[in-house]
């Protein structure tokens, strides 16, 4: 019997996947068990407008993502940010990401998300630095920041 899988199956198929399998293990556990459906051809041609909607939903993704690496990445957007500072350019106490992205939201509208910056420490030191923001699976931007004495 053709069916198609809802859910992913140890060792048979992966959801979305079309396959042949044995009739009494469709009816018993998979279909029994919402884990696949008879394969029809309205059940296939509802597949196929689920995939398409999909792909069109990651494309869509993905140009907001590079449009918004086109914002990040631009000669004016540099992020500036006051603290104070000793006389030798160290800070009292740092910089951390999520000011970075407040900052970044106060002064651009950019809405960044801190868990996608590549910051290994917070800043804490004056001047210029670049910091590398995973914005899609694809897409990586780099932000640079100025951190300036208060």
């Amino acid at each position: 019997m053709k069916v198609i899988f809802l859910e992913d199956v140890k060792g048979r198929g992966k959801k979305g996947e079309i396959k042949n399998v044995p009739d009494g293990y469709a009816n018993n556990f998979l279909i029994k068990n919402h884990k696949a459906e008879v394969a029809t051809n309205a059940n296939i041609s509802a597949l196929n407008g689920q995939k398409k909607a999909a792909e069109r939903e990651a494309a869509e993704e993905l140009a907001a993502a590079q449009a918004l690496k086109e914002k990040v990445e631009a000669d004016d957007t540099v992020i500036e940010l006051k603290a104070k500072a000793g006389t030798d350019g160290r800070l009292f106490g740092a910089i951390s990401s999520k000011q970075v992205i407040e900052a970044a939201e106060k002064q651009y509208g950019l809405k960044l998300d801190k868990r996608k910056m590549d910051m290994k420490e917070p800043i804490r030191a004056l001047g210029y630095r670049t910091v590398t923001i995973k914005l899609h699976r694809q897409v990586e931007a780099k932000l640079r920041i100025h951190t300036d004495e208060q």
